[in-house]
């Protein structure tokens, strides 16, 4: 009798398992990825560095494949498509690309990012080199005003 007490006991002990999970290797893969995350987003930050005139003028819907002319205050251009790198491009060319682009997609919108600093006429002859390349749908780019 005392040999089957002995054999109830043990059995019990091996069946009161505990059913908890291990979240710690979840967690370190979480802060891992989070670090990662962390270092790669500033890299990013796609396009040249301009500085763009203020507005107080409501801001309209944005494409959603936005094609970018810069215009910088020294009379350069560059061309950005679906959010990728800017490449410098010279008039002839950029009214080429334009073209192009135009031929493929009629309703096409560009959006001009002119340089603060960049003359008025400067900012027309780009817009002028736009409308060479069959594109009529041209927007402005600015930057908010402070204060309202």
């Amino acid at each position: 009798m005392a040999t089957s007490i002995a054999r109830r006991s043990r059995s019990r002990k091996r069946k009161a398992l505990k059913a908890e999970i291990n979240v710690v290797p979840y967690i370190d893969v979480m802060l891992v990825l989070l670090i990662i995350f962390m270092v790669t987003a500033p890299l990013l930050n796609l396009g040249t560095d301009i500085d763009l005139p203020k507005s107080r003028a409501k801001s309209l819907e944005t494409p959603k494949d936005p094609i970018v002319v810069s215009i910088y205050a020294d009379g350069r251009y560059a061309l950005m498509l679906d959010r990728g790198k800017n490449r410098s491009l010279s008039a002839k060319d950029l009214v080429a690309e334009l073209g192009a682009i135009q031929r493929q997609n009629p309703d096409a919108t560009v959006l001009v990012n002119g340089a603060r600093d960049a003359r008025y006429q400067t900012i027309m002859a780009g817009i002028d080199l736009i409308k060479d390349a069959g594109i009529g749908k041209v927007s402005l780019v600015s930057l908010p005003a402070e204060g309202r």
